[in-house]
């Protein structure tokens, strides 16, 4: 008997034991996202007793506040279209997503630090507010981006590649997330909103192509291959070939944009010669090549960096063939931006940055502050250097042979008066049709402020298409205070 009130114990404690572990993780560990998930009814019922916080631009500008309408405090979006699928929106109905989710905490007041202004509100009957957030995008160059894409299919990324300040992420087609509940009809006896519109509309509205797009790159991925190879060995810059239009590797005939003749880099680079850089990556090998890929951070996401980091927004990383798995002739394709290499414009706009600032790439965010009610600054991002892509004798080389291709190349239309532009243009084949027009870059070019990645679907020449729209947004930029 006294065995089996024993062994009745041990259970009784082994199951107590266990309850404790798993509350202590759910609520210690798991007990942050938890509150934060945008799907959390609790979330919804806590959030109705707390006067939201504001998002703010660089400049002080709302990009999200609140508005009182019938006694009713409601949330608004005074930009509108411009900055819909980055700031996202805060619905009953559909939850939260864009930053609008990534900062709820901050946005509600949840953080450690707001657990005694919370309390001392609650016992003097005050209402509760939450902190307000101050983020790196600029409403005037996410403005001037839309109407630059003029409602093409398309994507703008800026960034300061100094600091990984990401200046805009303008995505087209867009939506008005002021009225996504409203109600627009009825399908089989259920109401249809404006959201169930955007989530069935071909365009893909909610998507946002600058970090969630997935393009074939074209020639604007010769960055990468050029940088590689002038890392692997600096004499590549003097490396001479002669372009016949088109190289064959092994049965497989890589077809170029021209005859282009006797081409050293610069000279490739300017007229994007597909001969030269396929050598180029041939002679790399498809080890280190695809390694230059992700030293400039192809197949990474940066912000997956472990546990407490904050995934300001969804961030679809590139991809290319695994090396042990490339053969030559996609080596070739690959080292030219075809093949199976898919990037987003963010990711482009990293690369264009990486050579900008000496060979590293700076973290890319988008928090700057966030800031208590009375406007004390609670918490303040700091820049820091994300990944080493390429050395700084490569990027210096690189620099000049891209204000090259600005100065007399395919890059032309990009020239700003006044000012040393470097870039390189694309014109990424696309099985599905015409081809996507790219451009990036950065300028000044001695002293880069911004860096710049602009792809507009089936537009054809990047030179032609998508360069004026990275000459206006670096234009812009340059004129931003603290910039």
């Amino acid at each position: 008997m006294q065995t089996n009130i024993r062994r009745l114990a041990y259970l009784l404690l082994s199951c107590f034991i266990l309850l404790s572990f798993y509350l202590g993780y759910i609520n210690v560990l798991q007990g942050p996202a938890l509150a934060a998930d945008p799907h959390n009814r609790r979330l919804a019922a806590y959030e109705a007793k707390i006067v939201r916080g504001v998002i703010y631009d660089r400049e002080g500008v709302p990009l999200a506040e609140n508005k009182r309408e019938n006694n009713t405090l409601r949330r608004i979006y005074p930009q509108g279209a411009d900055a819909a699928q980055v700031v996202g929106f805060v619905s009953p109905r559909y939850g939260r997503t864009g930053l609008e989710s990534a900062y709820d905490r901050y946005l509600l007041g949840m953080t450690d630090e707001d657990k005694v202004k919370a309390l001392l509100d609650r016992l003097l009957g005050r209402q509760q507010a939450g902190d307000n957030v101050v983020v790196t995008l600029d409403a005037r160059l996410q403005h001037l981006a839309m109407q630059l894409l003029a409602g093409r299919k398309g994507a703008v990324a800026a960034l300061d590649p100094r600091t990984g300040d990401i200046l805009a992420l303008a995505s087209s087609p867009s939506f008005d997330p002021n009225n996504i509940d409203q109600v627009t009809g009825e399908k089989n006896g259920k109401p249809v909103t404006v959201y169930d519109q955007l989530q069935s509309n071909s365009a893909a509205p909610l998507l946002d192509r600058a970090a969630q797009g997935a393009y074939p790159p074209g020639s604007v991925f010769k960055l990468v291959t050029g940088s590689g190879a002038l890392a692997a060995n600096p004499a590549v810059a003097q490396k001479v070939i002669d372009c016949r239009g088109g190289l064959t590797v092994n049965g497989f005939y890589l077809k170029d944009n021209a005859v282009h003749g006797v081409v050293n880099f610069r000279q490739a680079l300017t007229v994007s010669c597909n001969t030269y850089f396929a050598t180029l990556g041939l002679d790399l090998g498809k080890e280190k090549f695809y390694q230059t890929a992700v030293d400039f951070g192809l197949t990474k996401n940066p912000w997956d960096s472990g546990p407490g980091s904050i995934p300001e927004i969804a961030y679809r990383p590139g991809s290319l063939t695994p090396a042990a798995q490339m053969s030559r002739p996609q080596l070739a394709s690959s080292a030219i931006g075809q093949g199976h290499v898919l990037v987003n414009p963010l990711q482009m706009a990293l690369i264009a940055a990486a050579i900008a600032n000496r060979g590293v790439i700076m973290r890319p965010h988008l928090l700057a502050e966030v800031r208590a009610p009375g406007g004390a600054v609670m918490l303040r991002d700091k820049p820091q250097p994300w990944l080493t892509a390429t050395t700084p004798e490569a990027a210096r080389e690189m620099t000049a042979d891209m204000v090259a291709v600005v100065n007399s190349g395919t890059g032309r239309a990009a020239a700003i008066p006044g000012v040393t532009v470097a870039g390189k243009t694309g014109t990424a084949e696309n099985p599905a049709g015409a081809p996507h027009a790219w451009f990036t870059g950065f300028a000044p070019a001695g002293s880069p402020r911004v860096a710049v990645a602009v792809v507009l679907e089936n537009a054809g020449y990047g030179g032609e298409a998508a360069a004026p729209v990275a000459r206006e947004i670096m234009r812009a930029a340059l004129t931003v205070p603290g910039i």
